[in-house]
């Protein structure tokens, strides 16, 4: 079945798009060059080329009003976290999920204050700089959580390396919760404090009022980001197993179009979920939550922009 068969959710009424993007995008790609000059994680110029761009254009569409330095921060981790799963997740992974396990043992390391092993690998070493101006740039609080937040990344890589290569089958309850963790969403929505510069009072940050938009635009995301890959690599005829598409499609015991059409469905209502909260948040009258709802927007709107780049279209 070709990606045309495929129609992507219909979310004109949620996110209708434009999507604004700041003016930084040239100046992100231009420090992403020579971050990865720096740090080369990518071997194929090309990989580089489609993975500089994309991670500029989005990023300056997630966070379209930070000054540069906090747009070159979170360029530059969304990009380490994507050229590390490219690397060494997914089907690398998948054939020794072990080894996996003993590489991320350094990024732990790292993420508990510690120093560059002398194994350490330009990974490491591109991780020790992003966590030095991270710490210099963030609260304790927000600090922690930007941390946290990837380890949770890192245990959902060694997550889908033991499924893709284990016998036994993933339910969709158990997927889609790790799932917002391995398409990077809610490191961002944790990132959007520090590089924004405001903080959510802790009363506010653990309520149902701005917890269930981040939930919703988290679930967005990883719908998004499985929908794109499926059409892609259905395109190339070999979808993954470990994909919200191909979950449903063993779960409900249907086609290919039908569970596509209800993945579809799915990111439909999780939009309007969104957006819904969204609002609330933005009518609340608090500068922080305001600018909270502003930062959810914009980082929904980047994935709905993201999965029509020429990465996700056989680039």
């Amino acid at each position: 079945m070709t990606s045309t068969a495929l129609p992507m959710p219909d979310l004109s009424g949620a996110f209708p798009g434009p999507f604004p993007a700041g003016p930084h995008a040239a100046d992100v790609r231009a420090h992403l060059e020579q971050w990865l000059d720096r740090f080369p994680l990518l071997g194929r110029p090309e990989a580089r080329h489609l993975l500089c761009d994309i991670v500029a254009h989005g990023v300056a569409r997630t966070f379209p009003g930070a000054e540069p330095d906090g747009l070159f921060l979170s360029a530059d981790l969304f990009l380490w976290l994507t050229a590390f799963d490219d690397t060494h997740g997914e089907a690398t992974a998948a054939a020794d999920p072990a080894r996996l396990v003993r590489r991320i043992q350094g990024c732990v390391h790292l993420l508990a204050d510690g120093e560059p092993s002398g194994e350490a690998d330009v990974f490491d070493a591109a991780l020790h700089d992003l966590l030095a101006r991270l710490r210099a740039r963030a609260t304790a609080a927000q600090y922690l959580r930007v941390t946290g937040c990837l380890r949770d990344v890192l245990f959902g890589m060694v997550w889908e390396a033991h499924h893709l290569g284990g016998p036994g089958p993933v339910g969709l309850r158990e997927y889609r919760a790790v799932r917002p963790h391995t398409v990077f969403a809610r490191t961002l929505l944790a990132l959007a404090e520090v590089v924004l510069g405001y903080e959510l009072p802790d009363g506010a940050r653990h309520s149902a009022a701005v917890r269930e938009p981040e939930t919703a635009v988290a679930d967005l995301a990883g719908i998004l980001n499985d929908l794109g890959s499926y059409a892609r690599e259905s395109a190339k005829g070999a979808p993954t197993s470990l994909n919200l598409v191909s979950l449903i499609t063993r779960e409900r015991d249907c086609d290919v179009a039908a569970a596509f059409a209800a993945a579809s469905r799915l990111g439909e209502e999780r939009a309007a979920a969104a957006r819904r909260g969204i609002a609330v948040l933005a009518a609340d009258g608090s500068a922080p939550l305001a600018r909270h709802a502003e930062a959810l927007e914009s980082i929904a709107c980047s994935y709905v922009w993201h999965i029509d780049h020429a990465r996700y279209q056989g680039g």
